[in-house]
């Protein structure tokens, strides 16, 4: 018997599902396929913009071991994460907007026969103009790829806080600079899977999928298939990462459904990295133009900011990502005056979505690198230019968002201290250079996208005869480990051992509902509804145990595997007898504990103002050493300096590998990820070959420091701790690049040609710029 309580909240320790990860136990979607499955393939589009005139599958439905094909006609109800945006089908209908858009599916007896069927597959089409760039999109006379979205602008939107022209009037240096950042993929470990069971008999529906979702993959499928949603069943496994690649429905998963329907069986879906990568849903490609002003004591007095994203062909997140990019340029830095015009256009590249920082990365970019020029031309320290925009928390941000905590001053404090920034800026040899810049992202959406009334999230926890305690939950662990989250939150307050506890996640028929795993909401959501779950499981055995010791419950105190009278230790109860007694009467006990967003955390009234509210924002700086080979322009990150206000770290060993992550991605995106489309449309880097992405032998050493503010709102005081370090990444790398070189590069990635073609064009500056020598001069020499 334990003789004090487990500690939960704050212990370093291992994923709750690590063994299974690390020992190859753990089952995704595609290890669970059903060995009667049928083969699902999907055809794809040879086009990128077309007219469809007709689809023949004749001669593919007649081959042998096919079992069913569908195509456009089978679904007419379209779909979108956002109610206001759904213009996407399952398969394509009448046109298809991108090159690999799904167009039909077979369902076959095996693989062979079922890529056989999709060569018989002939496609009649009229071409139209594809537009792979937003100026091509929004010309006057572009072919319109939805017809109620004029100009191709899926939305723009406009907004002012303060008096942005006083702002610069004010200032001592107004600066004005363009920023271009690549599209990139979230390329997680996991290509796409999902595999569908439909009973005939019963007409009902069960699918698993990789989704982060597995609430709106449910709502999805209930509409385009017109089926009750009673009658379907969602069931996520194991995901191989997410990073918002999965924060919506995708094609395949509704295709798979309806394919499988179409055969009266089990359909089994695996996509190829290819598939994956024209599935997409990144970050879109960003033209942004940002202008400063600045007194000359480094305080910014306003900012005005103009961003222009190549969203592809649907709809998806795309509203959502171009209002965070403006809302986000509040709440980090205390900018008294911002004025955003924000444009997310339609072309004709797979859709962009929800990716790791959403709508913030390349916003901060832009910011940080301007901030970063500016504070060097007035001859202020990068560090001290931040400082002297810190906020003061609590606070209200001229947008409407609330800043409940805020440790960025001490994360600068960190990095500067840890990397010598002081003692080393300006003092590295050539080719060696020290880059900085912060960053912030919220805790979870504080407005849900689907609005029901319900509780933002819901943990049910069961107590049966076996004295175990089952956390029943809908959230999505995508390895970021909020399964551990939630088990540690529930034995910091019940005090009991690990090994009693168990989570059984992500089954439509057996969880509570979950709004699923994006915008950092499942450490602060979910975090605080297992403490409220477990508070309310508390009582109960508080009661149990107090009539087992045969005192008031007041009495009693609670040891987590033993129960006691207080200050009489040798009057105990084990936990097996409490749960015992507190099933007397009742069974089976089923506590619920939820978790709401209060009203005031919601935003600002403005059109769109939801977007960015949150209860508590994470806070990060970065310090980011390079060396440049000023021969062949390659960037090399040496060293990671990287400090997170995370509110608390309810499991350090947890933040340090989330914050590792982020600055890993962030690091991709500075230097090497880019996807490329041909002006006919189609994905040139559609594979892990042409795909570039940082290996273990790029991984610099990265130093991570945890700063705890504990975040009034948060669990135990915690806040996100996954997405916030990332933005100032690919920032502080092109500031570490320029402090190396002299270079300023506006560009991302910083690829080894873009480097060492500035660095060619600086040079070639230097020399047109230096006076030519004297007669006198020239004879000395």
């Amino acid at each position: 018997m334990n003789p004090k309580p487990n500690k939960g909240a704050g212990k370093r320790m291992a994923l709750v599902d690590g063994i299974e990860k690390v020992t190859g136990r753990a089952r995704y979607t595609a290890d669970l396929f059903a060995p009667e499955a049928l083969v699902g393939r999907i055809y794809r589009s040879p086009y990128a913009h077309a007219e469809i005139i007709s689809i023949d599958i004749e001669a593919a439905l007649a081959l042998p071991g096919v079992v069913a094909i569908i195509t456009g006609d089978c679904c007419d109800v379209p779909y979108g994460i956002l109610p206001v945006a759904q213009n996407e089908f399952p398969l394509a209908r009448d046109r298809v907007r991108y090159f690999g858009e799904p167009v039909a599916a077979v369902a076959a007896v095996d693989e062979a026969t079922a890529a056989a069927a999709l060569r018989l597959i002939r496609m009649n089409v009229r071409e139209l103009p594809v537009y792979t760039d937003t100026e091509s999109a929004r010309a006057p006379d572009a072919v319109l790829l939805h017809e109620n979205k004029k100009g191709n602008l899926e939305r723009q939107v406009h907004n002012e806080f303060g008096d942005t022209a006083a702002g610069f009037a004010e200032a001592d240096l107004v600066r004005e600079d363009s920023f271009q950042c690549a599209e990139i993929a979230h390329a997680q470990m996991e290509p796409h899977a999902a595999m569908a069971a439909y009973d005939v008999q019963r007409d009902q529906l069960t699918l698993h999928s990789v989704t982060q979702v597995p609430y709106y993959v449910h709502l999805t499928l209930a509409a385009c298939m017109r089926l009750d949603a009673s009658r379907i069943r969602v069931i996520k496994p194991f995901v191989g990462g997410g990073f918002g690649a999965r924060v919506e429905t995708l094609n395949f998963e509704v295709v798979c459904a309806l394919l499988a329907r179409a055969a009266g069986g089990t359909v089994r879906m695996k996509l190829t990295r290819e598939e994956t990568f024209l599935t997409h849903r990144g970050r879109p490609e960003s033209t942004i133009r940002v202008k400063l002003g600045m007194k000359n004591d480094g305080r910014v007095t306003a900012c005005e900011m103009e961003m222009t994203m190549r969203g592809g062909a649907y709809g998806g997140y795309g509203i959502v990502t171009i209002l965070y990019a403006g809302a986000l340029l509040n709440g980090l830095y205390d900018i008294p005056a911002v004025k955003y015009d924000g444009y997310r256009v339609y072309s004709n590249t797979p859709p962009c979505g929800a990716m790791r920082g959403h709508g913030t990365v390349n916003t901060r970019f832009a910011f940080e690198a301007l901030m970063e020029s500016m504070a060097r031309e007035l001859g202020l320290d990068s560090v001290e230019v931040r400082r002297r925009n810190l906020l003061v928390a609590p606070t209200d941000t001229i947008n409407g968002l609330k800043i409940m905590s805020y440790g960025l001053g001490e994360c600068l404090d960190k990095v500067e201290q840890a990397s010598g920034w002081r003692e080393r800026i300006g003092k590295l040899p050539p080719g060696r250079g020290l880059g900085v810049a912060c960053s912030h992202f919220v805790s979870g959406s504080a407005k849900p996208v689907h609005w029901t009334g319900e509780p933002h999230a819901t943990i049910i926890l069961k107590l049966d005869f076996d004295a175990g305690i089952t956390i029943l939950t809908g959230a999505s662990d995508i390895g970021q480990g909020s399964s551990t989250i939630v088990t540690q939150a529930i034995v910091e307050v019940l005090g009991v051992d690990y090994n009693r506890v168990r989570v059984v996640a992500n089954d439509s028929a057996i969880t509570p509902k979950d709004n699923g795993s994006y915008s950092s909401r499942v450490t602060f959501m979910v975090g605080n509804a297992a403490i409220d779950a477990a508070e309310n499981l508390k009582k109960l055995l508080m009661a149990a145990a107090a009539r087992r010791l045969q005192v008031e419950p007041e009495l009693v105190e609670c040891l987590g595997e033993a129960y006691i009278v207080t200050g009489q230790p040798e009057r105990s109860v084990g936990f097996n007898d409490v749960a015992a007694e507190a099933l007397v009467d009742t069974g089976t006990l089923m506590v619920k504990g939820t978790y709401t967003c209060p009203v005031e955390f919601q935003g600002g009234k403005q059109k769109g103002g939801a977007v960015g509210s949150t209860m508590g924002f994470s806070y990060a700086a970065s310090v980011v050493e390079v060396s440049v080979d000023q021969e062949l322009g390659t960037v090399k990150v040496e060293k990671v300096w990287t400090a997170l206000d995370c509110g608390f770290a309810i499991n350090p060993l947890s933040v340090e590998g989330q914050v590792q992550g982020a600055v890993w991605m962030g690091m991709g995106q500075g230097l090497c990820e880019e996807t490329v489309y041909g002006k006919d449309g189609k994905h040139a880097a559609a594979s892990m070959l042409e795909y570039r992405v940082p290996t273990f032998v790029e991984s610099p050493d990265i130093e991570v420091f945890i700063v705890e503010t504990i975040d009034p709102n948060g669990p135990f005081g915690a806040k996100e701790a996954s997405e916030g370090p990332l933005a100032g990444m690919p920032a502080a790398i092109a500031a570490a690049v320029q402090n190396a070189t002299g270079v300023k590069i506006n560009e991302l990635p910083l690829t080894a040609d873009r480097v060492l073609e500035a660095i060619s064009v600086h040079k070639r500056g230097a020399a047109r710029a230096k006076p030519l020598a004297t007669t006198k001069e020239k004879e000395i020499a």
